[in-house]
């Protein structure tokens, strides 16, 4: 098919899946530049595929669940194609909608216990969007004015009745637009901005947006969400929303059908926080105005596209200078790892610290509720700048004191990072003079969850994966 090329894996298994792929039905959810795949059989995975997926899939599961189809029409075959043409990805499932998360739970439920040490068989999530209730003293605030220079919090968010984007239709993806579109005009007043669609920018708009590093591109064939079928009829029902102060930011149907980004320089956690559950509210709002629900489960808290960015799917960050402790990076991590926090450098993951800058986030995603994330969040932080004062001051820093409040908060959910690296995210830090140093990446988009087996996480700012130049925005699809 023009526009469809197979990957080169392994010669056997590029004959295979040759074969799979001549033999494979049309699927209703096909489009010119893209095409689903229907596996007849386990596929012979090479040594090179790594994911959770493919850890957990016998032949005996992929037997009792390959005819299986939610009543939109997602399959496992739909499930597991970006899984089986990115041997590298670290989770190799992606949902449809949500019917997915209890049709298929039988390989997605083991994921979700090897990527976040959480069992949802046995255990349950909890939300809490209460900003009132974070622990923020004075004194806090204070140490987090000088020290900090920009915080940030992020999740998805999608709308229950309607299929997540690597199942999407046109008709479902307009219609997510509509709802979001209702809760933009119904922003209070600090909230209030501007909605861009992509299909309809004017130059001066994309360049705009392009500089502030607001600009979605097209996903490209070597990336997850183009392997999975997210970039079908691109951009239709594709958008931007950012309020006027650009303090507040959503993408429309790109990974998930809403990603919230609330962000600003310095270091207002509870300020951040309490924008990022306002926009929540309002898109909960609008879906409930439209008679849907935000795809929620009592086990798995907020559901999304890849299993990696279930519970809260928050993540709640800093940008922080810490010279004395970025000294010793490795005591640095030491702390954060008594804190469940996760430090990166300056430009995201496995980056350098340039100016000894470092980005610190909490590690949980699913079995702790969102206010509990930030608290624990600015507690470890806390006693990170504690440490760092002490050694300024030509102490030893006194090692990693107890832990704050963030130890006895309730929940049991492991580390998003699981075992590839951060769970779905593809924003990243800028240093920059402009209304916030931080935006999201521009390049195409991508899941940082699955970017990588053993060690993936968060695409840096400005960071293009191989291919992606070539790939973003290019009609046509090229397997990897």
């Amino acid at each position: 098919k023009d526009g469809f090329k197979l990957p080169e894996i392994d010669p056997a298994f590029d004959r295979w899946l040759a074969e799979q792929l001549a033999a494979s039905p049309p699927d209703v959810k096909d489009t010119e530049d893209f095409k689903y795949i229907t596996f007849t059989e386990l596929p012979p995975f090479t040594d090179k595929h790594r994911s959770l997926m493919r850890k957990n899939m016998t032949a005996e599961l992929f037997a009792k669940l390959k005819d299986v189809k939610s009543s939109k029409g997602y399959s496992l075959s739909n499930g597991i194609q970006a899984g089986v043409l990115r041997p590298h990805l670290g989770v190799g499932f992606t949902c449809g909608d949500e019917e997915c998360f209890e049709l298929f739970k039988e390989i997605i439920n083991p994921i979700v216990k090897g990527w976040h040490n959480f069992d949802p068989d046995t255990q349950s999530h909890k939300s809490d969007l209460d900003p009132s209730k974070l622990a923020f003293t004075e004194e806090q605030q204070a140490l987090f004015a000088k020290y900090v220079k920009s915080t940030r919090v992020r999740a998805a968010r999608n709308i229950s009745g309607f299929s997540l984007p690597p199942g999407s239709s046109k008709e479902d993806r307009l219609a997510v637009e509509g709802v979001l579109k209702q809760a933009f005009e119904a922003l209070p007043d600090n909230l209030k901005g501007q909605y861009y669609p992509l299909g309809s920018l004017s130059q001066e708009q994309e360049d705009a947006l392009q500089a502030g590093g607001f600009l979605f591109q097209k996903p490209g064939p070597m990336q997850l969400l183009g392997a999975a079928g997210a970039g079908r009829d691109w951009p239709e029902g594709r958008g931007i929303f950012h309020n006027d102060s650009k303090t507040v930011l959503c993408w429309c149907n790109e990974e998930d059908q809403c990603r919230i980004i609330a962000m600003e320089d310095g270091g207002d956690v509870k300020g951040v926080f309490s924008r990022f559950c306002q926009l929540s509210e309002a898109i909960k709002t609008a879906a409930e105005g439209k008679g849907k629900a935000l795809m929620y489960d009592e086990r798995l808290g907020f559901l999304g596209t890849c299993p990696s960015n279930l519970g809260t799917g928050l993540r709640a960050s800093v940008m922080i200078v810490l010279p004395e402790l970025n000294k010793d990076p490795k005591r640095l991590e030491e702390i954060c790892r008594k804190y469940d926090l996760q430090p990166r450098g300056s430009s995201g993951e496995h980056s350098a610290a340039v100016g000894a800058k470092w980005d610190i986030s909490n590690k949980q995603r699913i079995g702790y509720s969102e206010v509990e994330l930030v608290q624990k969040m600015i507690d470890g932080v806390t006693q990170l700048i504690s440490i760092e004062e002490e050694l300024a001051a030509g102490g030893g820093g006194g090692g990693a004191p107890e832990r704050g409040s963030g130890e006895d908060l309730a929940g049991t959910g492991g580390s998003g990072e699981g075992q590839a690296g951060e769970s779905s995210s593809q924003e990243g830090f800028l240093s920059k003079p402009s209304v916030v140093t931080w935006m999201p990446v521009q390049q195409g988009s991508t899941s940082g969850a699955q970017e990588q087996a053993g060690g993936g996480g968060e695409k840096a700012a400005g960071e293009v994966m191989e291919g992606d130049k070539e790939a973003s925005g290019k009609d046509g699809f090229k397997l990897p």
